[in-house]
């Protein structure tokens, strides 16, 4: 599920940024080449001390990245569906997991993808303000309602005391 929310974010930021847009999402390798109008944003991918295993989540964000629009050099050796022994990238294998297939959530993700597609700018929601919320913190005491309040707490007990001796 990591991968597939790691790849619409950056799908949506290089859609904000207003790079050149790859429209259809089929998991095959895509690199931008440079147009005559304007070359590709391009970044490096710095994963820091996160483990490089196969279908970590940081290449869903590459991907999602790289299918926005972004130029970022790259080896598909740890995108999901890379076989080793064909040295090749299964492409309907990583689109499964880039749209959620694996998951059972690729209409939802399909639907996403033709909402951003369709309008990347972002629209506020008219929410609500959340209501504000009694405080309950105690006011401090001073030393003499202290001292009355544990004269009064030993008064209680000492009554409750000579009752229950009463009582017996």
């Amino acid at each position: 599920m990591l991968f597939v929310c790691e790849r619409v974010p950056f799908f949506l930021l290089c859609k904000l940024i207003g790079s050149f847009l790859f429209f259809q999402a089929t998991g095959e390798d895509y690199s931008m080449e440079p147009a005559e109008s304007r070359r590709p944003f391009c970044a490096l991918l710095d994963v820091g001390l996160i483990r490089t295993t196969t279908g970590n989540h940081v290449f869903g964000a590459l991907k999602g990245a790289l299918d926005g629009g972004l130029d970022i050099p790259h080896s598909d050796k740890r995108f999901v569906g890379f076989y080793k022994e064909k040295k090749e990238l299964d492409a309907e294998v990583h689109r499964k997991y880039a749209f959620g297939g694996h998951n059972g959530i690729e209409a939802l993700y399909k639907k996403v993808h033709a909402a951003i597609q369709a309008d990347p700018t972002l629209k506020k929601s008219d929410k609500q303000p959340p209501k504000e919320h009694k405080r309950y913190n105690l006011k401090k005491l001073t030393y003499e309602d202290r001292k009355a309040k544990f004269i009064s707490r030993v008064a209680t007990l000492n009554s409750t005391a000579d009752n229950n001796e009463d009582d017996e």
